[in-house]
């Protein structure tokens, strides 16, 4: 996959750097207060505690009603996918504690509307390897691997 580039044409042209954030938090506030825009999702919460001791980075509910996760590396992680397929299924052992969310949330009448037939882990990152994208193709879930860039401001 090509990178993108991206140019300021405000009087002379100038191609625009591009890197990864400072901190996996940076990219994590970002996609948080633009979860619908970015995805059409709506955010629920920011490092959702699990049973186990473990946080999912954060998570929401789609148009669908459909429950997503979000998981964030910094830069390039071959584990990314794995920490997201543990949270999907401790969610999906405990839908419960998913339904208590989405009442305090968005109320009772939407928790009634959760939909568990194609829950989702949105897994972003700087770069993915050829194996990470291999993987999904392998699975029977509904994963999708987001590459991210910033471009100086």
């Amino acid at each position: 996959m090509a990178d993108i580039k991206l140019f300021n044409i405000n009087g002379k042209v100038k191609e625009l750097e591009s890197g990864t954030v400072t901190l996996e938090r940076e990219l994590q506030n970002i996609i948080e207060k633009n979860m619908h825009t970015f995805f059409g999702v709506t955010f629920l919460q920011s490092e959702y505690k699990t049973t186990d001791g473990g946080r999912m980075d954060s998570i929401g509910i789609d148009e669908n009603y459909c429950p997503v996760i979000f998981e964030y590396k910094r830069s390039m992680n071959e584990n990314v996918i794995n920490q997201g397929l543990f949270y999907l299924n401790w969610l999906l052992d405990h839908k419960d504690s998913f339904r208590i969310l989405v009442i305090e949330v968005l109320g009772l009448e939407k928790s009634k509307l959760i939909d568990w037939s194609k829950p989702r882990v949105v897994c972003i990152a700087n770069d993915f390897t050829k194996y990470d994208e291999s993987a999904i193709k392998q699975m029977n879930r509904n994963i999708s691997l987001i590459r991210y860039k910033k471009f100086e401001n």
